[in-house]
């Protein structure tokens, strides 16, 4: 029997009308689509009318649950994976089961990209930026190696990314300030907030003077951010 095939999908990063139709094709001729959270994902398929199978598949995921998805590719069966938003494998656990799939079966195996949105392609395709050369960093650690990754954006030779959580964006707005100052630099920040949702907003600025807005627009301190950044002398 032939192997199945492993499809990596993007997914709407909020407006569920930003998927194409080859994905809607392939979601609904699976056998099984790999969610982080099915509730999630059900709500694209709902809105689609996909009655497709779901199967939890995340960054707590066992060897079990891998060994059982590269079992059903042995047995034929087709494969999407997915995020709960966006482009899996980008700062996404997604890519331990891809490179597990090439580990078991190398080129035996088809492994095909249905590519969409991207929260980090999106902010950068309207920042406005020179960005044929980019540096993208995920998400800033909570604490160990933090202040090491922030000297290493603001040490970039391009323009930076990373997302942040909207519970550390003041701080991490704090901690560029004084990294800057400490090292004599200036930079400029684009925030961009809830892409694609009802309340999608880009603020760019300094940031001190991003900060001070922060602290008093409250709408500012919700949702989900990618931050860029890159030096102005």
């Amino acid at each position: 029997m032939a192997l199945g095939t492993l499809f990596v999908a993007a997914t709407p990063i909020g407006n569920l009308e930003d998927i194409t139709m080859r994905a809607l094709r392939v979601l609904r001729e699976a056998d099984y689509v790999l969610c982080e959270d099915t509730r999630t994902t059900r709500l694209l398929l709902n809105k689609y009318n996909l009655k497709t199978p779901t199967i939890a598949y995340h960054q707590h995921s066992g060897s079990g649950k891998i060994s059982q998805l590269l079992r059903y590719l042995k047995e034929g069966k087709n494969l999407v994976l997915v995020s709960d938003a966006g482009t899996p494998g980008i700062s996404d656990p997604g890519s331990a089961l891809v490179a597990s799939a090439i580990a078991e079966y190398g080129a035996n195996l088809s492994i095909v990209p249905l590519p969409g949105p991207s929260a980090l392609i999106s902010a950068l395709s309207v920042s406005g930026w020179p960005v044929d050369r980019f540096t993208f960093f995920g998400f800033l650690p909570h604490k160990k190696g933090r202040q090491t990754m922030l000297r290493e954006i603001l040490n970039s030779a391009y323009p930076a990314a990373f997302y942040e959580s909207k519970y550390r964006l003041a701080k991490c707005l704090k901690e560029i300030t004084e990294l800057t100052l400490e090292n004599g630099v200036a930079v400029e920040i684009i925030l961009a907030r809830e892409l694609t949702k009802m309340f999608e907003s880009i603020y760019r600025g300094r940031p001190e003077e991003l900060l001070v807005q922060l602290e008093n627009d409250v709408d500012m301190q919700k949702g989900e951010f990618v931050v860029l950044l890159r030096k102005i002398k």
